[in-house]
């Protein structure tokens, strides 16, 4: 089996990233139980405000719906998967689905830069950005507006899924386009998501 491995600070080879296919509302016990078993786990997970006709409260919910990252899983996949809660460990045919360094550095930067990230349909077109300055230098993804807010989208690949996070327009620069973009009339067409084409001209 090919690996898609990375380097450490150390020069030292690190294993790569999997995702594990949880029940539903099982991703924290999880993440737990996976962690009491020596592995390397992740979780990403933002707050949202719910409320009821007697109550609010502030909830910690996961970013990922029913997926736990996780690094190790190849060399203890049965330990994995004998885990409670665990349904299976992704897969592109018959090998185990690995998810690359970037995409993982992306969302832990948001979350851990207490920035207000949220989930967010994922996208495959519209404009690619690169943020430039602030907490997320140098982290790329796609650039919409919902509202009056412009928002980063940060794509995994791999789980078709995505988060997106509050920015601003002028921390950001356009990436040469690699293939052809969909304009925004067209996304707001198909999903009522709108471009920000008036980012460059404000910057």
């Amino acid at each position: 089996m090919v690996r898609l491995q990375s380097i450490d600070s150390r020069g030292l080879t690190k294993e790569p990233w999997c995702a594990v296919y949880t029940r539903h509302q099982h991703e924290k016990a999880v993440s737990e139980m996976l962690q009491a078993k020596g592995l390397e786990v992740f979780l990403p997970v933002y707050e949202s405000m719910r409320r009821w006709k007697d109550r609010k409260k502030l909830l910690s919910l996961p970013l990922f719906p029913s997926y736990v990252f996780v690094r190790g899983a190849l060399d203890r996949r049965l330990q994995v998967l004998t885990t409670p809660g665990v349904h299976m460990l992704i897969s592109r045919g018959e090998r185990v689905a690995t998810i690359p360094e970037e995409e993982i550095d992306a969302i832990r930067r948001t979350v851990e830069g207490h920035l207000s990230a949220e989930p967010h349909p994922f996208l495959r077109c519209g404009e690619r950005v690169r943020v430039v300055r602030g907490s997320l230098e140098g982290v790329e993804g796609i650039l919409i507006r919902k509202k009056n807010l412009f928002r980063l989208v940060l794509s995994v690949e791999m789980l078709a899924q995505a988060v997106s996070v509050e920015i601003d327009a002028l921390d950001v620069v356009p990436l040469p386009a690699t293939s052809s973009v969909a304009s925004s009339e067209q996304l707001d067409r198909s999903g009522s998501i709108a471009l920000v084409d008036g980012a460059r001209r404000r910057a």
